[in-house]
This record gives C-alpha cells, sequence and structure tokens, in this order.
C-alpha cells in the first residue's frame, strides 16, 4: 500500500509534501528502524524532527538505508530554545546536518519563541541566504512573535 503525497507551498514557492512523518516520542531505537522503514515503503518523503526530539541520528540513518537519494526526502528539523542565538543556532544546525547525515535541510524552524529568537533567525536567514535551508520558519510562535520578529526580519517567516 502506497499513497499519493500532495505539496503546499511555502511563500517562497517551495513545495512541502502535506502528509509528514513526525518522530516525536519514538525513541526505542527497534521500533523507530521499524517506523521509519515502513513508513519510507509505503511512501513518505517528509520527515519532521527536532533536536530535543533526540532521534536526528536514528532518522539520517533510516533515510540513507533506504537507499534513496537526499532530493527524495523533505526533511524538517528545529533549533531548540538552549540553542537559540546567532552562533549557537548555526552550530546546532550544523549539528543536526551530521547528525542526519546531510548538506541541507528542507526546512529548518524556532521551535518556540524563547529568549534570543531574533539572533536565531538571523543566522537562520544567512543559512537560507547560502542555500543551506530551503525554506525557514517558526512553530508554537503567538502573534505577538511573529509581529515582533515581522518587525526585525530581513526575510519573513516562510511558514509557521
Amino acid at each position: 500500500m502506497t499513497f499519493e503525497n500532495r505539496a503546499v507551498k511555502a511563500s517562497n514557492g517551495v513545495e512541502i509534501p502535506q502528509l509528514g512523518f513526525g518522530v516525536y516520542k519514538i525513541t526505542k531505537e527497534r521500533e523507530f528502524e521499524r517506523a521509519i522503514s515502513e513508513a519510507i515503503r509505503i511512501g513518505y518523503r517528509h520527515f519532521d524532527t527536532a533536536k530535543i526530539y533526540g532521534n536526528e541520528q536514528a532518522l539520517g540513518r533510516e533515510i540513507q538505508k533506504s537507499g534513496l537519494p537526499r532530493e527524495a526526502f523533505f526533511i524538517t528539523s528545529k533549533v531548540w530554545n538552549t540553542d537559540l542565538g546567532f552562533a549557537a543556532t548555526k552550530k546546532a544546525f550544523e549539528q543536526t546536518c551530521k547528525k542526519l547525515k546531510v548538506d541541507y535541510l528542507d526546512m529548518y524552524l524556532i521551535h518556540f519563541a524563547a529568549p534570543n529568537y531574533l539572533e536565531a533567525w538571523r543566522a537562520m536567514e544567512e543559512l537560507y541566504s547560502v542555500g543551506k535551508i530551503k525554506v525557514i520558519g517558526v512553530a508554537n510562535f503567538e502573534i505577538q512573535h511573529l509581529e515582533h520578529l515581522m518587525k526585525h526580519a530581513t526575510i519573513p517567516p516562510m511558514i509557521n
């Protein structure tokens, strides 16, 4: 059994597979391997992870084991509150890519509007500008956080 996965477009025109497989709280290694390999087998190509989930490395391993090219996947991850700030966000991004065994992310989000999110956004804008991230955005932001970010952003969030 497989399915057709339609896409939605981010504000910059990048197509995002509408149906993604979230890996939050899948921590047991064998369960994770089975879940991801089965998800890939039936047609999932969008995977959503985050540093705080603790399974980026396992996801990267399963994607590589699939034998499909990197470009076949849409990989989303998120920067955690303790990694917000310009240098910290860039470092967290590099660590995420290393764990996932990828050179770029399809989408990178600020997980929450915690202190230093404006500096984190500047780092994400830079990473986007050099092609390391295809879509930059936010998650779990309230309207006042979005409005504040919009006043200071060079590139507006492409997704919320």
